[in-house]
């Protein structure tokens, strides 16, 4: 009854069924393992201490940043060189900018520094000289260690086009082209008492507070991943049900077929294609002789035994 596996088109089908149900366990399980390492990154950064309340360290020594070191304070001593604007960042569900400095270390490389954030539009608040200058000479400074930020952050403005001083995303590749030194893969915003921080300044800057590292968190993402799990040990199992289901359909028909319920297609297509049986002479109104002659003769067969009939 099941003698149907071995043909070609049931090869095909089980091949591709042992390939299938394999790789969507794999897929699952690969996913599975992305959300339980968050899990775990999520549980060990609720261990740690408060980033803010651990001893500040030279910048070279949390480098590079990651989800232990995000968030650290981190101290670097230079003095400040270009400024720039960062629009589009929001603070307690207001829209404005982030104030950046860079401050040029002892070592030559430029470390980003924000050191606050300003309520208001940039176009105006440069017209206006609202934007507070930079300290001059050389400065210690100390910040929050933060991680570049790419175009997936949040708030960041990936689109370009912005004018002249202004930046999308604090990165080392986005200041690459702007400034005429090399930049740290990282950034600092400075705490409101630092030097040069908000408390420095009126105008309305605030400091702005360290963010989470990527990653660490129990965020939309991971429970992605834990969506992605279940859709992929989903598809394992319907392909496992739709090969039980065509081989019970193919069995069953197999059956009938041996019991004679149903013809066999096979045969009937046979039957099908076979050449019809050729109408006997006789039944054309003469004989077999009649018909050779007749076609010798030219003429159609039941002519030629017409004739032969009256010469009788």
């Amino acid at each position: 009854m099941y003698r149907f596996l071995l043909t070609p088109r049931w090869w095909g089908i089980n091949v591709f069924v042992v390939l299938a149900i394999p790789f969507c366990v794999f897929m699952g399980t690969w996913q599975l393992g992305r959300f339980e390492d968050r899990v775990q990154t999520h549980e060990q950064a609720e261990k740690q201490p408060e980033p803010g309340t651990r001893a500040a360290k030279p910048l070279d020594s949390l480098l590079p940043v990651d989800t232990v070191t995000s968030g650290r304070p981190a101290t670097a001593t230079g003095t400040f060189a270009d400024q720039f604007l960062v629009p589009g960042r929001e603070l307690d569900d207001r829209t404005g900018f982030y104030v950046l400095d860079m401050l040029r270390t002892d070592g030559g490389k430029a470390l980003p520094v924000v050191r606050g954030w300003m309520p208001g539009d940039t176009g105006r608040a440069r017209a206006n000289g609202t934007v507070p200058p930079a300290p001059t000479g050389r400065v210690t400074v100390t910040g929050d260690l933060q991680a570049s930020e790419s175009a997936t952050s949040d708030g960041v403005n990936s689109a370009g086009g912005l004018p002249g001083g202004e930046l999308g995303i604090i990165s080392a590749a986005s200041l690459v082209n702007l400034v005429p030194y090399d930049v740290y893969d990282a950034w600092v915003t400075l705490p409101a008492s630092g030097i040069g921080g908000a408390d420095d300044y009126g105008n309305g800057m605030r400091a702005v507070p360290a963010a989470a590292a990527q990653g660490s968190g129990l965020d939309l993402k991971a429970f992605q991943n834990l969506g992605y799990t279940g859709e992929w040990f989903v598809f394992a199992g319907f392909v496992l049900f739709m090969w039980v289901r065509l081989l019970r359909r193919e069995a069953e028909t197999a059956r009938d077929i041996a019991l004679g319920l149903v013809p066999d297609p096979a045969v009937s297509t046979d039957a099908d294609t076979a050449a019809p049986n050729p109408v006997p002479a006789a039944a054309a109104g003469g004989t077999t002789a009649d018909a050779a002659v007749a076609a010798e003769a030219g003429e159609p067969a039941g002519a030629s035994a017409g004739t032969s009939a009256r010469n009788e």
